[in-house]
């Protein structure tokens, strides 16, 4: 395992915040294989409304982020216009992308159609935290 894999963390905020509890779980899975640079988007206190700080600054420092990545990990059940900029952002990159949905959520075709981005599908949390260890072995 990699301690030094960067990990940037995609997350509705706006979108809605019914996965908080999810997102929890995956970035706290996350930091035991390496770093999550914006494990704020898993804090629960944080609501739809959004952060404190203005856009363009949550643009330039998330930019920073996904250029300074390794991997984009998104969890893509609740649409967020956000997460998927970020997703179209870090491709353009050539960045490694993983996005993980509910198996019974209507995922975009433009994600499931992306032969560049590793989908993983669950039906329930610990499903999903056994097929990311899976994964980072």
């Amino acid at each position: 395992m990699n301690k030094n894999l960067k990990i940037y963390f995609g997350g509705s905020i706006k979108g809605g915040r019914s996965k908080v509890e999810d997102y929890k779980k995956i970035v706290d899975y996350l930091k035991t294989v390496g770093t999550v640079l914006d494990e704020h988007v898993a804090d629960p206190n944080l609501k739809s409304t959004g952060e404190t700080i203005g856009p363009v600054e949550i643009y330039k420092r998330d930019v920073n982020w996904i250029n300074e990545c390794d991997i984009l990990i998104a969890e893509v059940t609740v649409p967020s216009l956000g997460v998927g900029y970020e997703i179209g952002y870090a491709e353009s990159l050539n960045k490694k992308i993983i996005c993980l949905y509910q198996a019974n959520e209507n995922l975009s075709a433009m994600i499931k159609g992306n032969e560049n981005i590793t989908q993983i599908s669950y039906n329930n949390i610990d499903e999903l935290l056994t097929e990311l260890s899976v994964y980072f072995k």
